[in-house]
C-alpha cells in the first residue's frame, strides 16, 4: 500500500503547476456583518412583490428540463433595454463567468494581456491559469489611469488583450470614453471594457463606440446596480463576428431559467433601478463630505459605488471596525494602496453606522 506522503505527491503532479501556486479567491473578514459595506454590492435588495413574482413565474418551469444553451430571451431583452442587436450580446453566470470566456477566447501560452494597476484581481488570475503573460501599468499616485502609458506600452508589447476597468476596481476611478476610444484608436489589441459600475459614473458608456471599433467588447453586470449579485447576471456587448467568436468556449447552460426570469421581470421595473442609484449616488456626496471631517483620513473622489480611504493602519482600522460590527474591505495589499481600505455607501442608516464607527477608531 502506498504511503499517504506518497499519494498526495502523485495526485499534485496531475494538477496544473500554475494552480499549484495558486490560492482560492476569498473575501478578507467573511462575509457576514451588522454593517456590511465589504463587496460593493447594492444595499437595496429587491421590492418582495417582485421576488414573489419572478419566484412564481421560476415555479411554472419545467425544473427537469435544460434551459436554453444561451438565454435566448433574456439577451434580446438586455438587447433592446441596451438598444443594440441581440447578435452583439452574451449572457453569463455573473460577469466573472464571461471574464473566464473571453480570456479563454484570446489568450494561450505566449500570448498577453495588459491590464492598468492596480485592478481586479481575477484578470491576472484567469491570465495565470491560461500561461499568458500579464503586462502592467501602474496608476498614478493618485490612483488614475495613465493613457499615454498605456498606449505606449500596448505599442512596444503588442499585447493580444487590453482589460480596462472603469469605474476601476479597487481604485473607484474612471476613463473617459476619449481616452477608451484613444487606446482603441492607437493599438492593435481587443479592448476590453469593464463596466460592472458604469451606473454610478458620470463618464459616458463605452458602448457607444461598438459601431466603429470591431475590436470592443464591454462588459456589465446586474450584481452592482440592479442588486441582483445573489442571482449571478452577466453581459458581455460586442459586434456581431467577435461575440460569435466568443460564445465558441462558452459553457452551455451556465444560465439558469431563474436568472432569465429575473432579467426580464427587472428590466420591466427599470425604474426602479433609476431610484436605486440615484438614492446611493446622493448617500456617496452626503458620505464624502462627512469623510472630510474625520481626523487622520483621506478619501478619495469616487466614480463608482465604492470609496477608498487612506489611513496609516489599514489593518488595525478594519480590525476594529468589524469588532463594532462594521465590516469594510482591507485594500493595503494591492500595489500603490498600502494605506487604503475600500467601503461601498450603504443606506443612510448604514453610513451612520460607519461614519460613527470610524470617528471613534480614528479618535483613539
Amino acid at each position: 500500500m502506498k504511503n499517504e506522503k506518497f499519494v498526495e505527491q502523485e495526485f499534485l503532479e496531475n494538477i496544473n503547476p500554475a494552480v499549484r501556486k495558486m490560492s482560492p479567491y476569498t473575501v478578507g473578514g467573511g462575509q457576514s456583518a451588522e454593517i456590511k459595506l465589504n463587496q460593493n454590492e447594492s444595499p437595496y435588495d429587491l421590492p418582495a412583490p417582485l421576488k414573489l413574482e419572478i419566484l412564481n413565474a421560476f415555479y411554472s418551469e419545467a425544473w427537469n428540463r435544460y434551459p436554453d444553451v444561451f438565454p435566448s430571451q433574456a439577451i434580446e431583452r438586455y438587447a433592446q433595454f441596451l438598444g443594440v442587436p441581440k447578435e452583439c450580446v452574451i449572457m453569463g453566470n455573473g460577469s466573472n463567468e464571461l471574464i473566464y470566456t473571453i480570456f479563454l477566447a484570446t489568450l494561450r501560452r505566449g500570448a498577453s494581456v495588459l491590464i492598468p494597476s492596480p485592478s481586479f484581481s481575477l484578470y491576472e488570475k484567469i491570465a495565470t491559469l491560461l500561461e499568458a503573460d500579464v503586462l502592467k501599468v501602474a496608476m498614478t499616485p493618485k490612483l488614475e489611469f495613465q493613457v499615454k502609458e498605456i498606449i505606449e506600452e500596448a505599442e512596444r508589447s503588442r499585447p493580444n488583450l487590453i482589460v480596462l476597468s472603469t469605474p476601476n476596481n479597487p481604485t473607484s476611478k474612471s476613463m473617459t470614453i476619449e481616452e477608451i476610444e484613444e487606446v482603441l484608436a492607437n493599438t492593435h489589441a481587443l479592448v476590453l471594457v469593464d463596466e460592472a459600475y458604469i451606473e454610478f459614473s458620470k463618464q459616458q458608456s463605452a458602448l457607444k463606440l461598438i459601431e466603429r471599433y470591431s475590436k470592443l467588447i464591454v462588459l456589465r453586470t446586474f450584481s452592482k446596480a440592479f442588486g441582483l449579485a445573489g442571482i449571478r447576471i452577466g453581459f458581455a456587448i460586442a459586434n456581431a463576428p467577435l461575440t460569435a467568436e466568443l460564445l465558441k468556449p462558452k459553457i452551455p447552460f451556465a444560465s439558469n431559467r431563474l436568472a432569465e426570469l429575473a432579467v426580464l421581470k427587472v428590466l420591466e421595473n427599470d425604474h426602479m433601478v433609476e431610484e436605486t442609484v440615484k438614492k446611493i449616488l446622493a448617500e456617496r456626496e452626503r458620505v464624502y463630505g462627512e469623510l472630510q471631517n474625520i481626523h487622520s483620513v483621506f478619501t478619495h473622489n469616487s466614480d463608482s459605488n465604492f470609496f477608498i480611504l487612506e489611513v496609516e493602519n489599514p489593518t488595525r482600522v478594519f480590525t476594529e471596525l468589524k469588532a463594532r460590527g462594521v465590516l469594510v474591505r482591507d485594500v493595503s495589499g494591492y500595489p500603490l494602496m498600502e494605506k487604503c481600505l475600500r467601503v461601498n455607501v450603504g443606506t443612510r442608516e448604514e453610513n451612520e453606522r460607519f461614519l460613527a464607527a470610524l470617528k471613534d477608531v480614528m479618535n483613539r
